[in-house]
């Protein structure tokens, strides 16, 4: 695909849509804010739908023009620039699903995470061979070499918990996702045990959700929150089995906030959680 053609990333769609609210908490049109800024109606909406690139200058010019006086909410905006530049990820476009390619810059440009996850362990958390396992059980089934791209993509984004500066990372796991077993026995003791040596990481916590506690509140789905420099950008991810939704109004993320903060206090301490996975690792 032509660079000119690439559709915009996830970054630059937020950043438009950012600048779209401030525009209209000035309540101003597009063509109203072009004539200020000495730019065309098709413009303004185009830079709103993230696809055409516009640089600092330009976004602290806007954020002026609509009022915005919050410094650090003007800086993490103009972070957001740069042009077309792409990621690592660009390389998998072909062969994988624009929202794959969102969840691996989202992780890229986080400043930390929180997942919680009632059947699944976190991507991030899972070894190569527990991933293989749950990819060959995809229906329709995955040709083989697929797969392998698949799991070298999980792979690839395990980077960002990796390095001289790791993202910290809050891992909330139900334990009905420990006991699943894909991928037979020995996969599975495996995939506990390295889950086991990532908790003791100092950037890296993992809390469980014990059998018997009651209300799970979005049981039926998995949720990632990537924090970023002013709450007021961050991210959800919420998964289901059909699809996945990126979330970013500001009511969706107190609430999010909210039930993260509720599945933290109905879990066991990171102490008390390493005792059942090291439990459940013995008896497999």
């Amino acid at each position: 695909m032509p660079p000119s053609k690439l559709p915009p990333t996830i970054r630059q769609r937020r950043l438009g849509a950012e600048l779209r609210r401030l525009r209209e908490h000035a309540e101003l049109s597009a063509t109203e804010a072009g004539r200020l800024h000495g730019a065309t109606q098709s413009r303004i909406s185009n830079i709103e739908s993230g696809g055409y690139p516009i640089s600092a200058e330009r976004v602290r010019t806007l954020a002026r023009l609509y009022g915005c006086t919050d410094q650090s909410v003007i800086d993490a905006l103009t972070r957001m620039t740069g042009g077309r530049t792409r990621g690592w990820w660009e390389e998998y476009r072909q062969i994988l699903t624009g929202d794959a390619l969102d969840l691996a810059e989202l992780e890229h440009h986080a400043r930390s995470m929180r997942v919680a996850s009632a059947v699944h362990l976190p991507g991030l958390l899972q070894t190569t061979e527990h991933a293989r396992a749950l990819f060959k059980d995809v229906v329709p089934a995955y040709d083989p070499p697929v797969i392998e791209h698949l799991i070298s993509f999980r792979i690839k984004r395990q980077a960002v918990i990796y390095g001289d500066q790791p993202k910290a990372l809050t891992a909330i796991i139900h334990e009905a996702a420990l006991r699943m077993g894909f991928g037979g026995p020995e996969v599975a003791r495996a995939q506990l045990v390295h889950l086991l040596a990532m908790g003791e990481r100092e950037h890296i916590t993992v809390q469980v959700i014990p059998f018997g506690t009651g209300s799970y509140p979005s049981s039926g789905a998995a949720i990632i929150y990537f924090d970023s420099q002013v709450r007021q950008l961050d991210t959800v991810q919420v998964d289901t089995d059909t699809r996945s939704e990126f979330v970013d109004a500001q009511p969706q993320l107190i609430r999010y906030r909210a039930v993260l903060d509720r599945l933290e206090e109905s879990a066991l301490t990171p102490a008390a959680s390493r005792d059942v996975i090291h439990r459940i690792a013995k008896s497999i």
